[in-house]
């Protein structure tokens, strides 16, 4: 009897020990805006990846999670879903519906409508922070707004990797990244 009982618990302490493991590493998500779309959709359900920034630095491209420190209605801090346009010391531009980084047009297939509406004056990342913008350009809450702004790499919740539902697009998200 005491055999079962110390197998049992021991069963109990290895999946608490691995339900820990996966949720301090992993974190799903659950989408409610069309700032991303097309590539991310209302209603999809997301895998979001911590260990890339513990272990390593934002890429361009990425589609990440973040504090947006902006509040909602209720007065709860929102995190924000966007794609990372511009890492520290990047010059972000935005001319005649192209964005540019460091004076080179982005090639950017995945933003809805094809162009990046209005124009913005070149902007210097500062060292520590990202730019980031929608997909959705014109309905994104992104870096362009000043009550969003540059974001902190320290407010990086994680990156995107995998779309979880709808079952029919299950697979993975930050593939599709924007050209160096």
């Amino acid at each position: 009897m005491l055999k079962t009982i110390f197998e049992f618990s021991k069963t109990i302490i290895i999946a608490l020990i691995i339900a820990l493991l996966i949720t301090t590493f992993i974190k799903p998500t659950l989408v409610k805006g069309y700032s991303m779309y097309p590539t991310i959709e209302p209603y999809n359900y997301l895998i979001v990846n911590k260990i890339p920034y513990i272990t390593g630095e934002p890429s361009h491209g990425d589609i990440i999670v973040f504090k947006a420190h902006v509040y909602s209605d209720t007065g709860e801090e929102k995190d924000l879903i966007k794609r990372i346009i511009g890492l520290e010391g990047d010059v972000i531009e935005i001319l005649d519906g192209v964005v540019y980084r460091n004076g080179e047009a982005l090639e950017e297939e995945y933003i809805h409508g094809g162009i990046t509406p209005g124009d913005m004056a070149p902007f210097t990342v500062d060292e520590g922070y990202i730019f980031v913008m929608g997909d959705n350009r014109p309905n994104s809450l992104d870096s362009r707004d000043s009550s969003v702004g540059e974001i902190a790499v320290s407010d990086i919740l994680g990156r995107v990797d995998l779309r979880l539902f709808p079952f029919n697009q299950i697979g993975l998200i930050n593939s599709n990244k924007d050209k160096d």
